[in-house]
């Protein structure tokens, strides 16, 4: 990697690594990714799915649909590439049966999975893919169960803690959102710089965070 890549990657949005690796793992998990038409994003607003988004829609050939609840939200997915946008704070099959799209191929939960579970089984496939992120405390097999639905964890420091064989591909990774910064393909999910690293600018970003608000990454870097 050149340094000019290097230090796009890391300047732009050094918060990224772990969204991007998170989002990129959610895509090439599933097998056949490309081959799925239809890929639903539960939480698209924030960090990792501003980025999904983005991969979903440069690198293959789903229809993407993600879900944000306020104006300003929605308008910020759409801008990352999201063909269409529903609320997931109303119920998501109705809306999804409003938009023509009985069921989807693939869903993305990046947050309130147990919350969203029986929506979730319902909008999926029968044999889809779910992709999650989440801690949620505990997940209701049944659910999901009778349409076969499986069930695909990612984090992103799986491969670090256990040494796996394929730990080289946190670097490729890397290497590979770098390129796509520089080329243009990926925009940055930066939303708010809070300055530096200090109590006060802390207790702003975690508030934000809290109100449920947020959209992209919130930034503080330096001390």
């Amino acid at each position: 990697m050149t340094p000019r890549l290097l230090f796009l990657a890391l300047l732009r949005a050094q918060y990224a690594g772990a969204v991007r690796c998170s989002a990129i793992a959610c895509l090439t998990s599933v097998p056949k990714v490309c081959l799925i038409r239809m890929l639903l994003v539960i939480g698209g607003a924030g960090g990792v799915g501003s980025i999904l988004i983005q991969l979903a829609r440069q690198l293959t050939g789903l229809t993407v649909v993600a879900t944000a609840s306020r104006p300003e939200t929605r308008e910020w997915v759409r801008e990352l590439g999201a063909h269409h946008v529903i609320d997931h704070t109303k119920p998501m099959p109705e809306q999804l049966r409003g938009l023509g799209i009985d069921e989807v191929d693939y869903v993305a939960s990046l947050t309130h999975t147990d919350k969203h579970l029986v929506e979730i089984a319902e909008m999926l496939a029968p044999q889809g893919k779910l992709g999650l992120i989440d801690d949620p405390v505990s997940l209701d097999a049944p659910i999901p169960k009778p349409k076969s639905i499986s069930l695909h964890w990612e984090l992103m420091y799986t491969r670090s803690m256990y040494q796996t064989p394929d730990m080289i591909e946190q670097h490729n990774i890397l290497v590979r959102v770098a390129e796509l910064v520089d080329a243009g393909v990926l925009r940055t999910t930066l939303a708010d710089h809070f300055g530096t690293i200090n109590a006060a600018n802390l207790r702003r970003a975690h508030a934000l965070l809290e109100s449920g608000k947020a959209r992209g990454k919130i930034v503080l870097s330096g001390f």
